[in-house]
C-alpha cells in the first residue's frame, strides 16, 4: 500500500519535540454523558462521517511507520463501537508499536478484558469520578457503578497490571472523595490520576466555580497519607508520587496550574480524522479526505501528517476566566 517512502522514520515538529504518542478516538458515542465531557442531549455523528475501522487501522500503522511507539485508543467510550476488537487486533499485531492501551468508562471490560489481553492491549486507563453509586449516577448520568467496578475487577483477573483510573475533581462535586479514591487504588494495586477539569464545549455547569487545582487535592492527599515525589513517567503529562510500600502510583494532570506543553510528545485524531495538534488549540488537518481520495497510496497522507508538525503550537492556553471556552468541541469529540 504504497508505503515506501523516502522520510525518515521520526516526527519532530518545529520547537524540535518528538512526536511518538497518538491518541485516536473511534467514536464520539458513549454510553455515559458525564457532565465534564458531553452535554446532556447530544448529537452523534452520522456514521458515514466518521471513520472506518479500517482507516482507523490504516491510520495507526502509517503512524507507526513514521516512528510513533505509543498509541492510545479512545472515544467517546472505545468499546461501544461494533467490532473495536478487530482494530485492537490488528494494532496490536503491528511491528514497531511498544505500547497499545485503551482508556474507557469501564461499563463494558468485564466483557472484553481477556479479548483485548489476548490482543495486544498494554494498558488500561479507565476514568472512575466516584465510589459512591447515587453520585456517580449524577456525574455519568446515567451509569452503573456496579458494573464499572465489575470492569475493573475484570481487567485484573485478565491480567492487566498497573491499570490506572483517572478521576476529575470537581468542587463541591466530588473534591471531597479524593482520599477515598486514592485508598480505593491502593487496595485493588491501581495506579490513579487526577486530572484539572479542562474548558473544553459548553457544559451543564460552571467551571470557575466547580474547578479545583491540583495543588489544593495534593496537599489534602498529604494529609493522609505518606507521598513521595517521583520522576518516573508513563510518556505522558502525568507528575507522579508514591506511598512506600505499595505498588501504586498516584499522578497530577495539571493543564491550568503547572503547564505540561514543553515535553509534548503527543498528538490526538478525532473520529472524524482530524489531527489537533494540541488539545487546547484549534489548529488541525483533515485526514478523513486524503485516506479517501487516495486509498492505495500512503504518501499523501504521509505528507499530511508532516505538515501538521509544522504547525504543532508551542502549547496550550486555558483560561477559566474567559466567557467562552477557548476550544468549543466537546472532549468526547477529540478524544479522551
Amino acid at each position: 500500500m504504497g508505503n515506501h517512502s523516502s522520510f525518515p522514520a521520526t516526527l519532530t515538529d518545529r520547537f524540535g519535540r518528538r512526536v511518538d504518542y497518538i491518541r485516536l478516538s473511534i467514536t464520539d458515542r458513549c454510553d455515559f454523558r458525564c457532565v465534564y465531557c458531553m452535554g446532556e442531549d447530544m448529537t452523534f455523528l452520522p456514521r458515514e462521517e466518521v471513520l472506518t475501522l479500517e482507516e482507523c487501522a490504516r491510520l495507526i500503522r502509517v503512524f507507526v511507520d513514521l516512528g510513533v511507539r505509543k498509541v492510545r485508543i479512545t472515544g467517546g467510550e472505545p468499546l461501544v463501537r461494533k467490532n473495536a476488537l478487530w482494530l485492537f487486533e490488528q494494532a496490536g499485531s503491528l511491528p514497531g508499536l511498544d505500547e497499545l492501551v485503551l482508556t474507557t468508562n469501564g461499563s463494558q471490560l468485564e466483557q472484553y478484558a481477556a479479548s483485548l489481553k489476548a490482543a495486544n492491549v498494554s494498558r488500561i486507563n479507565i476514568s472512575l469520578d466516584s465510589l459512591d453509586p447515587a453520585r456517580f449516577r449524577r456525574i455519568t448520568r446515567v451509569g452503573d457503578l456496579d458494573k464499572v467496578l465489575r470492569g475493573i475487577e475484570g481487567a485484573r483477573q485478565a491480567g492487566f497490571r498497573h491499570t490506572k483510573l483517572n478521576s476529575v475533581l470537581m468542587r463541591g462535586v466530588n473534591d471531597d472523595e479524593a482520599p477515598a479514591l486514592v485508598q480505593f487504588a491502593l487496595d485493588h494495586q491501581l495506579d490513579i490520576t487526577f486530572i484539572e477539569e479542562m474548558p473544553l464545549g459548553e457544559v451543564a455547569h460552571a467551571r470557575d466555580s466547580s474547578y479545583i487545582s491540583n495543588t489544593e487535592t495534593l496537599h489534602r492527599l498529604q494529609s493522609q497519607f505518606n507521598l513521595v515525589s517521583s520522576t518516573e513517567t508513563t510518556g505522558g503529562p502525568a507528575r507522579y508520587w508514591r506511598i512506600p510500600g505499595t505498588e501504586t502510583r498516584i499522578g497530577f494532570i495539571s493543564p491550568h496550574s503547572h503547564n505540561f506543553c514543553e515535553a509534548c510528545n503527543r498528538v490526538r485524531i478525532t473520529c472524524k480524522g482530524e489531527l489537533y495538534l494540541c488539545l487546547g488549540q484549534n489548529d488541525k488537518v483533515d485526514l478523513m479526505p486524503i485516506l479517501r481520495a487516495h486509498p492505495d497510496d500512503d504518501n499523501a497522507l504521509r505528507a499530511a501528517i508532516r505538515h501538521g508538525m509544522e504547525i504543532k503550537p508551542a502549547g496550550h492556553d486555558f483560561d477559566l476566566s474567559r466567557a467562552e471556552p477557548a476550544v468549543v468541541r466537546f472532549m468526547s469529540m477529540t478524544g479522551g
